[in-house]
């Protein structure tokens, strides 16, 4: 049985970079070589909106430096560790041990699971720390628990002498805020910006994006890349690659499940609908509204709204003492 081509594309698997995505790496190795070259152990805050690439960036940059089992330990280069929601020191260090392999990550005391962090850290020869949704040390937290778990993070990060990268929507800044110490390792920011489109520069860049994901598609379809197009996709995306993927993706679904022999933008508005607002009106769906009719889907109840709003500690999002 032969595999279909469109059930197996993803344009997400294709090795497509971009200046945005590439600078975000280029930091990450510059902080990672500066460590092994002088035992410097550095701090940088990425931030970016949900589907800028985040995630992207820690899975590739991870992937240089594959894991190696060794005769009596595995080897990890890059750890990557997600925080856990409502973030304890507790349990962000059992979240540390679980992705260092440890089998009784669950046990102990917050200080035992915190030695046993650091032998494992040079047992299994870290290099470089990935600390994934940071943000959530913000969302879900009390302010006397945040900081707990960030003096704990501080802590720890200075006694393992490793460097670290923390990864987290744009207002993950404002956790750094209630650590002075922290903050200024984390000085050092890099913010993966959405693509605009206002500049010729910036809508060259975005066209050459959609030129590269057009050359990778598995059957015919209009020029992704053409200036109106690459327009309706911007505002479809709110220029975030992520959702230019989920687009791109479903387009090629919505081909396979209707028998389509070519991407065109009824597709393209099927796939908008499917994967990122299911409740569109079609004259506010970016690939069937009228040209002079085109904006941006960031108001209230659209898929974009949040883009121009973050949260404050004013909001009831951080919890009183």
């Amino acid at each position: 049985m032969t595999s279909n081509p469109l059930l197996n594309y993803s344009c997400r698997k294709q090795a497509i970079q971009y200046p945005i995505h590439l600078d975000a790496l280029d930091r990450i190795q510059l902080l990672h070589q500066r460590a092994k070259a002088s035992g410097y152990a550095g701090g940088l805050l990425i931030t970016g909106y949900s589907g800028s690439g985040k995630t992207t960036v820690k899975k590739e940059y991870a992937a240089r430096y594959p894991q190696q089992r060794e005769s009596d330990r595995t080897r990890i280069p890059v750890l990557c560790v997600e925080t856990p929601s409502a973030p304890t020191a507790k349990n962000l260090a059992e979240a540390f041990l679980i992705e260092l392999g440890d089998s009784l990550s669950y046990k102990g005391t917050a200080e035992q699971k915190t030695q046993r962090i650091y032998h494992l850290l040079k047992l299994c020869r870290v290099e470089l720390i990935i600390i994934d949704e940071f943000q959530q040390f913000f969302e879900n937290g009390r302010r006397h628990e945040i900081g707990r778990v960030t003096d704990w993070l501080k802590n720890m990060l200075n006694k393992a002498g490793i460097p670290v990268v923390l990864i987290g929507l744009p207002y993950s800044d404002q956790v750094l805020r209630l650590n002075v110490q922290l903050a200024r390792r984390f000085s050092s920011r890099h913010y993966l910006r959405p693509f605009g489109f206002s500049s010729p520069g910036e809508i060259q860049q975005f066209r050459g994006l959609l030129s590269a994901i057009e050359k990778s598609l598995p059957l015919p379809s209009i020029s992704l890349s053409h200036p109106e197009i690459a327009q309706r996709f911007h505002y479809a995306s709110h220029g975030l690659i992520d959702y230019v993927g989920k687009i791109v993706d479903g387009a090629v679904m919505q081909a396979h499940r209707h028998g389509y022999s070519r991407l065109d933008e009824l597709g393209f508005a099927e796939a908008f609908e499917e994967e990122v607002w299911r409740e569109a009106p079609r004259e506010l769906n970016p690939f069937t509204a009228d040209q002079d009719k085109l904006r941006y889907l960031n108001r209230p109840g659209e898929p974009f709204a949040l883009i121009n709003s973050a949260p404050s500690w004013g909001t009831s999002r951080i919890k009183a003492a």
